[in-house]
């Protein structure tokens, strides 16, 4: 067993409803892991007299925090960061599209897998809803690389049957056959799931639809694309004049439960968020991917004043990075830009979009998420350099809240010393900084109730 001590921080419960309540911070916490799941949380001191003996991994100087859950990510885009000055369809045609027709070939695909998963753990997230590739080959090494890092990844063969070039396209029938034989190989393989995955309505007609509502079946997932851009919208009308609205395009075929995730939606309709309401289906909000794109600002408060969930996703390569802070930070942004409706972020909900909601929207909130005893020790270590501009706001910090406002507002993924996966140190954690020594001084003053 290993006693983790440092300043662990994390959401409970949901801070759109409980408020600060859902916040809990122990400023010299202890969590005891024993086989890669957390069985005591305490006080430092606590949990040391309840196993004296054990190892202690001493996280001074920062912030310990879950890991954190990318809810809409794309695999085949991280070499395609970066195409700035295009609304999404012309992105997509210049930018992300040619690169995904490249990972047909597979050794680049496999390059492209290992660059993607350690970017991903490199920047402390360790849970994942990624979109996939067109080409199953290209999911294999996904999978298996996955696997063999024991991430938390949900992914899925990309099926399309119009509108893209002929090389990223498929026939139902091939759609079908090709994620059965890929859930088969790797669904309930590790900490691996599967997600049903048509690119979006404006690519995939009703037959392709169709086959989707077959595979969804059991736990597997359903995500894709909703209401991103308004020239997209338009168009994804024009081909369904017999469906009600967008998401209805997805509803005929069963595709809308509370196993799906729809990333963008900042266009949706009041009808439409009514039935994710209904259904418990869950939206995806990728601010820097909304923001780089000019999509439009994301209705935060109406989606959760109509019951829908609400993560956050990176959307790589329209998305500005991996850091899920950062697209925190690009949240808040954008919901002060809504106005004097109530919108403005806290950051006890910031936390609460990059981890939990994450793992709810996902159906891991029983594995990870936070560090409640009986779950899994997925974690990041956010400490920054000594004298730097975040390590002198976190000096000054009068609460754990203040201290999460600062390391939003500050932090980067250089800030990143350590990551965790069920208890094992990622790759990208340095063993150097894992050192026991003396507790230097805490985060913020001492106060009731917080430890």
């Amino acid at each position: 067993m290993t006693i983790y001590r440092g300043a662990i921080v994390d959401t409970s419960g949901d801070p759109f409803i409980d408020g600060a309540q859902a916040l809990r911070a122990d400023q010299d916490g202890g969590l005891l892991v024993r086989d890669g799941r957390i069985v005591a949380r305490a006080a430092f001191h606590r949990v040391r007299a309840e196993a004296p003996d054990d190892e202690v991994v001493t996280l001074a100087g920062g912030l310990v925090l879950p890991g954190f859950v990318d809810t809409h990510v794309h695999f085949p885009q991280i070499r395609a960061v970066g195409g700035l000055g295009m609304p999404l369809l012309d992105w997509l045609e210049k930018c992300a599209l040619p690169e995904e027709s490249r990972l047909a070939e597979p050794g680049y695909a496999a390059a492209v897998a290992d660059e993607f998963l350690d970017g991903l753990l490199a920047v402390g997230t360790t849970s994942a809803l990624v979109f996939g590739s067109h080409f199953a080959a290209a999911m294999d090494l996904l999978f298996a690389g996955a696997r063999a890092r024991d991430m938390n990844v949900t992914s899925g063969l990309v099926v399309s049957d119009r509108i893209l070039t002929a090389d990223l396209l498929c026939t139902p029938e091939a759609a079908g056959q090709q994620s059965a034989d890929l859930i088969d190989r790797w669904h309930g393989q590790g900490r691996l799931k599967y997600a049903v995955t048509p690119r979006f309505s404006l690519s995939t007609s009703d037959a392709v639809l169709s086959v989707c509502g077959e595979l969804l079946d059991g736990d597997i997932t359903f995500t894709s694309h909703l209401n991103e851009n308004p020239a997209e919208v338009a168009a994804v009308v024009s081909l369904f004049p017999h469906r009600r609205d967008y998401l209805d395009t997805y509803h005929q075929h069963g595709l809308v439960t509370d196993r799906s995730v729809f990333a963008h939606n900042v266009h949706a309709t009041d009808k439409e968020l009514a039935l994710m309401g209904e259904t418990g289906a869950w939206a995806s909000h990728c601010p820097t991917s909304n923001s780089a794109l000019g999509s439009g600002l994301f209705p935060l408060r109406r989606h959760r004043a109509h019951g829908v969930g609400v993560a956050l996703g990176s959307d790589v390569g329209a998305g500005t990075g991996l850091f899920l802070p950062k697209e925190g930070l690009q949240a808040y942004f954008m919901q002060q830009l809504l106005g004097a409706d109530g919108s403005a972020l806290d950051p006890v909900q910031l936390l609460f979009l990059c981890t939990l909601a994450g793992a709810r929207a996902l159906g891991i909130a029983d594995r990870v998420g936070d560090f409640s005893v009986g779950k899994e020790f997925d974690a990041v270590w956010l400490r920054p350099a000594d004298g730097s501009t975040l390590a002198v706001n976190l000096r000054h910090a009068t609460d754990p809240v203040d201290a999460l406002a600062r390391v939003f507002a500050l932090a980067a993924p250089s800030d990143v010393a350590g990551v965790w996966l069920r208890g094992a140190p990622a790759a990208t954690t340095s063993s150097s900084h894992l050192a026991g020594g003396p507790w230097p001084p805490v985060p913020w003053p001492v106060r009731a109730g917080l430890s």
